[in-house]
């Protein structure tokens, strides 16, 4: 199941990448998962999340994901493709 954070679509917002890697661990309620996330923990509205808030993302989404399944790996694995994620947008935009 794993989901390689670089097929994520380029021309999508970050948000929409993050929910597109996401989208393969939590099916069709990726979307509204990581909105109430963004929306909750970060005070922010979902279009507006950034490469800068991905800790913080990441932690309470490992929280959230191992809260829903005993399986570590599936969790683990989830969490290294927002990192892969966030390590891309970065770099991307270092480079712009």
């Amino acid at each position: 199941m794993t989901v390689n954070a670089m097929s994520a679509r380029t021309g999508s917002s970050f948000y929409d990448q993050v929910v597109s890697v996401t989208r393969a661990y939590f099916g069709p309620s990726a979307n509204r998962f990581i909105a109430r996330q963004v929306e909750s923990l970060l005070n922010k509205q979902p279009k507006e999340l950034c490469c800068s808030d991905m800790p913080t993302l990441i932690d309470w989404t490992r929280a959230a994901a191992a809260y829903l399944t005993e399986d570590g790996r599936l969790v683990e694995e989830y969490t290294s493709e927002l990192h892969k994620l966030s390590a891309q947008s970065s770099t991307k935009h270092q480079a712009q």
